[in-house]
């Protein structure tokens, strides 16, 4: 073992550390079942998610919680980019557009930043619908936990 991967703070962790400019994204079709599960889960019964003729007013038909459109940035993060054992440190987005229920959505995430004493990055974070259409911007920081034992010598 060198004395630079001594110092590296992202020894351990399954994918390594990433390169600055490396990116991942994940796609999913939104659903009423998405909107039933996360209502499960927060208590979330705002009538823009199920009541058509509120939300067709403003939307053009349901939307989905917001946490359901960033939710599949923890994808992104948790699997592919910085990848597993990855946790959101702090995020800053904007939600700009609503995401419908019925609509297939793309995350993306970009690292912009790595630092090497420690297994921290930050990324560049966006959503889009299936049109192309920004719905969420913004960035995130990362912390990824070393997972892998450390090899022996």
């Amino acid at each position: 073992m060198t004395e630079q991967s001594l110092c590296n703070g992202w020894t351990g962790t399954v994918r390594g550390q990433p390169s600055v400019g490396q990116e991942a994204q994940r796609r999913r079709k939104t659903s009423t079942t998405d909107i039933l599960r996360f209502t499960e889960m927060t208590g979330d019964r705002n009538p823009l998610h199920y009541e058509e003729a509120a939300a067709s007013r403003i939307f053009g038909g349901l939307i989905v919680q917001g946490g359901i459109t960033s939710g599949l940035l923890n994808a992104v993060v948790a699997e592919d980019l910085p990848g597993p054992g990855s946790v959101f440190l702090e995020v800053k987005w904007k939600f700009v557009k609503a995401v419908r229920a019925g609509e297939e959505i793309l995350a993306r995430a970009r690292v912009v930043s790595v630092r090497s004493d420690k297994p921290v990055c930050t990324l560049e974070t966006s959503v889009v619908n299936e049109a192309g259409e920004l719905c969420l911007l913004g960035t995130a920081v990362t912390y990824t936990v070393p997972l892998n034992e450390a090899s022996p010598t």
